[in-house]
């Protein structure tokens, strides 16, 4: 009996003594921690990005879109306007030649073949454009079409296995909406800053001819420029083009050329080399109340044409002077860029109807527009 009671005490002097250490040592072994030790039998997450964002976390969307965002380095010879004259070389020789000016911009890879939006005043007067990617690989690349009126420029690179973005749907954004603003600031490198839509078809700023931009709070600062504007899933929304800044750097008003116009300009330069818009010929204005008393009209919505280009589309349709138009295919029009918006969505050589007001008098004319010409290189930027 001696013996046994023995053997029953050694073997639970081990087995305590072996309790004490796994305790001890590998206390998730036993899945809860000794009494008077809280937190020992802690259970760390394994290093590493987890399964899932935290809530709130818009760290998807960023990971999703920032690969195709590109940093765009431009150089410009810039050379003294008579360098090419004779007498100049033979007096100053090579004098005026001057240091190669550089910019910073940004750009977002749109398609697996290479093609890049960027803004046109990035790149405009380059003599040598440079993209870097995400992954650290340069590249020169080539600008396949520029389109000065919407402030938007086509670059290409040769380049394989290429991150792209996804297109979203900028025709159902609404204020108050999460974005992302992905680009190079000051190129530090690409920053992602976030805010949300402050407000939407933005026009009338002199910034381009057509106008209609998402206005955002995230912050958009020099270099900038040609970058993302995305959603919460990492799709893109706008290219961010400009900001309203006393100081130079972001004040929290930001715009971004929506991407349904910015895809337009892209199959339009791909397709034809150039974006095919309609024209008709026609000088519009606000409808003030002196430009009404001057013209013998009451005050109300429209446009009023002030000027009518002779042998025009619009003269062609009887347009006058004076006419207020009200709408142009169906579609209302209560200002000078929403005019040019319309007119320039019409197909050249397709009529279209323009309803107008003539001495309080409700009219339609049929008018077949005409291909918009191309501004004079030294009117295109404002």
């Amino acid at each position: 009996m001696k013996r046994i009671w023995l053997l029953f005490s050694q073997t639970v002097t081990v087995l305590v003594a072996a309790y004490f250490v796994v305790a001890t040592l590998q206390p998730q072994w036993l899945g809860h921690a000794l009494p008077g030790r809280a937190g020992v039998a802690l259970l760390e997450a394994p290093a590493g990005r987890t399964a899932s964002a935290p809530p709130g976390s818009l760290s998807t969307a960023a990971h999703k879109a920032a690969p195709a965002v590109v940093s765009i380095s431009t150089s410009k010879n810039a050379r003294h306007p008579r360098s090419n004259d004779p007498w100049y070389q033979f007096f100053f020789g090579d004098q005026g030649q001057q240091q190669p000016q550089g910019g910073l911009g940004s750009g977002v890879i749109v398609s697996p073949a290479g093609y890049i939006l960027t803004n046109n005043h990035v790149v405009e007067g380059a003599d040598e454009i440079e993209v870097i990617l995400n992954d650290s690989r340069k590249t020169s690349a080539t600008v396949i079409g520029t389109d000065p009126d919407t402030d938007l420029a086509i670059l290409k690179i040769n380049l394989d296995k290429l991150p792209v973005i996804v297109l979203g749907n900028s025709d159902s954004l609404q204020v108050g909406d999460q974005v992302l603003a992905i680009g190079n600031p000051f190129g530090v490198g690409q920053t992602v800053t976030g805010g949300i839509v402050s407000a939407l078809g933005r026009n009338q700023l002199g910034i381009n001819t057509f106008e209609n931009f998402i206005q955002t709070d995230a912050a958009i600062n020099p270099g900038n420029s040609g970058g993302a504007l995305v959603d919460v899933y990492g799709n893109l929304l706008g290219i961010n083009t400009a900001i309203y800044s006393r100081s130079g750097g972001s004040m929290g008003i930001g715009f971004a050329i929506p991407v349904s116009t910015a895809r337009l300009v892209l199959d339009g330069i791909i397709r034809d080399g150039q974006v095919t818009r309609g024209w008709i010929g026609v000088e519009p204005n606000e409808l003030s109340p002196e430009l009404a008393e001057t013209f013998g009209v009451k005050p109300g919505p429209g446009v009023i044409i002030t000027g009518v280009l002779q042998n025009g589309p619009a003269a062609q349709a009887g347009i006058r002077p004076g006419d207020v138009i009200l709408e142009v295919a169906e579609q209302p029009v209560s200002s000078v860029s929403e005019l040019l918006t319309r007119v320039a969505g019409l197909k050249p050589g397709s009529p279209a109807h323009i309803h107008l007001l003539r001495h309080g008098d409700d009219m339609t004319v049929d008018v077949t527009p005409g291909l918009r010409p191309r501004a004079p290189a030294a009117a295109q930027r404002r």
